[in-house]
């Protein structure tokens, strides 16, 4: 299906990670460059469609666990465009008096975000126009909307986000930041792209497919990934294939490196 004409300051010249991600899930919302960038990874990695799939169920799973647990209030960093089973829908469905503040930086997210918006009457859903690499900025503007009580727990939500931000950025750094805003009690959900299963010419073969595709990226290992819990209680499973964290019903699943996603849930002390 064709994607919409662009809105007036939206530069699609250029790929953007949602709209590549939006692509590989079937969506009409992307543009030439963000197909080309997406194809460029795809003949390096052919099964990147299927990993942006289970990297979406994880996410659904990730948050049903924490809305049965109690969790009322989610920040969702990096949220990409709207898709069958946002957050707001998935937490509402079993607490319709859930918090929901999605954050991004995409022009087109913003255009996009009313869908987002449709929250329950009974909670409330908002958008932030705000950057990962810039914690202090979503912190002030978290502050301002008064949308959380940063006195009671917080999920949040880096899904398929920190593998944008390359070593260069302090990307431990700044999720560090990020969780010692929160409250005990709080959850840091995350899922990351993976070099585990690769050889080393794989590897370098994936690698100089991300730098042609023209978006930052950097793969981690397990080790590298678990860095991001450091301090933190890790829910069973811990940190694994995205594929096993609580997969629920039982189904063929693919081979973890035909994902090459990891996942994980823990809770802020």
């Amino acid at each position: 299906m064709d994607s919409e004409p662009p809105a007036a300051g939206i530069d699609v010249s250029k790929p953007h990670p949602a709209r590549r991600y939006d692509y590989w899930l079937g969506g009409k919302n992307n543009f030439p460059a963000d197909r080309a960038s997406a194809d460029v990874v795809a003949e390096a990695f052919p099964t990147i469609r299927l990993a942006a799939l289970e990297n979406r169920s994880f996410l659904r799973r990730a948050v049903d666990y924490l809305a049965e647990a109690g969790v009322r209030q989610f920040l969702d960093i990096g949220t990409g465009l709207p898709t069958a089973g946002n957050v707001h829908e998935i937490a509402q469905s079993i607490a319709p008096e859930s918090r929901v503040v999605y954050v991004d930086n995409d022009p087109i997210v913003l255009l996009h975000a009313r869908e987002l918006l449709d929250s329950s009457p009974e909670g409330a859903t908002a958008y932030l126009d705000a950057d990962v690499r810039d914690p202090a900025d979503i912190l002030r503007k978290l502050d301002e909307s008064r949308m959380l009580d940063l006195d009671r727990p917080v999920a949040l939500m880096l899904v398929a986000i920190m593998h944008f931000i390359t070593d260069d950025a302090s990307p431990y750094e700044l999720v560090r930041t990020l969780c010692d805003a929160l409250p005990s009690g709080s959850y840091l959900v995350m899922s990351h792209a993976t070099s585990d299963h690769m050889s080393a010419e794989e590897l370098a073969d994936t690698n100089a497919a991300n730098q042609r595709s023209g978006v930052p990226f950097r793969l981690r290992t397990t080790e590298e990934f678990a860095r991001f819990f450091t301090g933190l209680d890790l829910v069973s499973p811990g940190v694994g294939s995205v594929m096993a964290w609580r997969p629920g019903e039982w189904r063929p699943h693919p081979r973890p490196e035909a994902v090459a996603m990891l996942g994980a849930v823990a809770r802020i002390p």
